[in-house]
C-alpha cells in the first residue's frame, strides 16, 4: 500500500508556504492603505470642520471645482476612471495602475469636501489602497496572475480602514467586481489585508464614527409579520440604491454631452451645488453627512432628507467632483429608513440602520460585505433583518449600480441571462 505521508507532506508544506507569502504581502497591503486611509482621514476631518467653521468657502464651490478638474484634466486623464478603472484592470489586466492615482484623488475629495460638494470617502480609500499594492507586483516581481489578487486585498484594505469594518471590507473586495459571484483564490488575501489595514489605521490613532448599538427592544422578535415588514422596507431600498445610481450617472452623461472642456463640468456642477445649498439655507446634506445620519437613529427627521443628498449627491459627483459613494448611500439609507418609521411598525432605530446598509447593497450590489457591515456597526442582533434587506434590496435594484464596470456573473433573474458575462455599462 502506497505511504500516504509524503503527499501529505507536500500539499502542508505549499499550503504553509502559500500562507507565509500572503501574511508578508498581506501586510505590506496593510501597511500602505492603512497609513494611507489614516492620513486621508485626518485631512477629511480638517477639511470638513474648516467648511462649517467657514460656511462662506461654499460660495467658492465652482473654484473648487474648476481646480479639480484642471487637476484630472492635466495630470489624471488616465486614472479619471477612479474605481471602474480597478474593475476593469481586475477583469482584464493591461498596466500597472500609475502611482500618481493615490495623491490624485486625496487631493480631489478633500478640495471637493473642503468647498461643500456632497460626496464620500470609500472610493478614495479603495483607489488609494488598489494603486499602492498595484506598485508592490511591479517592484517585487509578482506573477501577473497574482495581480488581479493584489488589486481585490488593495480594494479589501483600504475599505476596511476608512470604515473601521474589516469583515466588511474583505467580502466587499472579493463581491463588487462581479455582479452575483464570489472569487474564492483571492479569499485569504482580502482577509489578511483588510484585517492589517484596519489594525494600522486604528494604530495611527485615528478613529471611526460610533453608531447605536441595535439590540434589544430596537430589535423584535421574529414572526412573520416582522419579516415581511423588513422585505418590504427591502424594496423600498432597492428602488432607493437604484435611483441613486441612475441620478448620477444620469447627470454624468448630461454634463458630457453638454460641456467639452471636461474642467469646466466641475465648475459649472459647483455653480447649481452651491445655488440649491443656499436656497436650501442649511449644510445638512453636503459632505459626508455624517451628524444627520446618525440622528435618523435617534428621532423623525423630515421625510424628503434622502431626496436632497441623492439630488446633491448626484449633481456633484456626475459633474466629475471626486470622492465616493458609499456615504451618501449610508446618508440615503438611514434617512429613508427613518421616513419608513413613519408607515412600517417596525423601531426606528432598527429600520435606520437597515436603510443605513440595504440602500447600499442595492446600489453597490454587494450584499453580503453589507450584511457583515450591519453586524460590524450596529451589533449581531440584528444581522437577520438586515441580512433579508439587503438581499431584497440586493435584487430589486436590477441590473444596475454605481459601478458601471462591474461584471454581471450570475444575473439576478433567469429573465436576464443573455446579459451574463456583460458589464453593467452595456445592459
Amino acid at each position: 500500500m502506497k505511504n500516504p505521508l509524503p503527499a501529505l507532506l507536500t500539499e502542508y508544506r505549499l499550503l504553509l508556504l502559500y500562507l507565509g507569502r500572503w501574511l508578508v504581502l498581506g501586510a505590506g497591503v496593510a501597511l500602505l492603505a492603512g497609513t494611507a486611509s489614516a492620513g486621508f482621514l485626518v485631512a477629511l476631518d480638517w477639511a470638513t470642520n474648516w467648511r462649517e467653521v467657514h460656511v462662506w468657502m461654499i460660495a467658492l464651490l465652482p473654484v473648487g471645482g474648476l481646480l479639480v478638474g484642471l487637476l484630472y484634466h492635466y495630470w489624471g486623464q488616465s486614472v479619471e476612471a477612479g474605481n471602474n478603472l480597478l474593475l476593469d484592470e481586475i477583469h482584464h489586466p493591461r498596466a500597472v495602475l500609475p502611482l500618481r492615482m493615490a495623491p490624485l484623488v486625496l487631493l480631489g475629495t478633500v478640495l471637493t469636501h473642503l468647498f461643500g460638494g456632497s460626496a464620500g470617502r470609500e472610493g478614495t480609500a479603495v483607489q488609494m489602497g488598489a494603486s499602492l499594492a498595484d506598485q508592490l507586483h511591479r517592484r517585487l516581481g509578482l506573477h501577473r496572475r497574482e495581480r488581479r489578487v493584489l488589486l481585490i486585498a488593495g480594494i479589501s484594505a483600504g475599505f476596511a480602514s476608512v470604515f473601521g469594518t474589516p469583515l466588511a471590507g474583505a467580502i466587499f473586495g472579493l463581491e463588487v467586481f462581479f455582479l452575483g459571484r464570489i472569487r474564492y483564490d483571492a479569499i485569504l488575501p482580502a482577509f489578511l489585508a483588510a484585517a492589517g489595514a484596519d489594525l494600522v489605521t486604528r494604530a495611527w490613532g485615528v478613529g471611526h464614527t460610533a453608531y447605536p448599538h441595535l439590540g434589544g427592544a430596537m430589535v423584535p422578535a421574529l414572526s412573520v409579520e416582522t419579516l415581511l415588514l423588513a422585505a418590504a422596507a427591502g424594496v423600498a431600498f432597492g428602488l432607493g440604491g437604484r435611483l441613486f445610481a441612475g441620478a448620477t450617472h444620469a447627470v454624468g452623461r448630461f454634463y458630457k454631452s453638454r460641456v467639452k472642456w471636461p474642467p469646466l463640468r466641475p465648475a459649472l456642477g459647483g455653480v447649481v451645488v452651491a445655488g440649491l445649498v443656499w436656497a436650501l439655507g442649511t449644510t445638512d446634506y453636503i459632505g459626508l453627512g455624517v451628524p444627520t445620519i446618525v440622528a435618523a437613529f435617534r428621532g423623525p427627521l423630515v421625510p424628503y432628507a434622502f431626496a436632497l443628498k441623492i439630488l446633491l449627491t448626484a449633481l456633484t459627483l456626475g459633474a466629475s467632483f471626486k470622492g465616493g459613494e458609499v456615504t451618501p448611500l449610508f446618508f440615503v439609507g438611514a434617512t429613508l429608513g427613518n421616513a419608513l418609521a413613519w408607515l412600517l411598525p417596525l423601531p426606528l432605530p432598527l429600520l435606520a440602520g437597515m436603510g443605513f446598509v440595504a440602500v447600499f447593497a442595492g446600489a453597490a450590489n454587494t450584499p453580503l460585505a453589507c450584511t457583515l457591515m450591519a453586524m460590524e456597526l450596529f451589533g449581531q442582533e440584528c444581522g437577520l433583518y438586515a441580512g433579508l434587506a439587503c438581499v431584497v434590496s440586493y435584487l430589486f435594484s436590477g441590473h444596475r449600480g454605481i459601478y458601471s464596470a462591474q461584471v454581471i456573473g450570475e444575473p439576478k433573474h433567469r429573465r436576464w441571462v443573455r446579459q451574463q458575462g456583460k458589464p453593467l455599462r452595456e445592459v
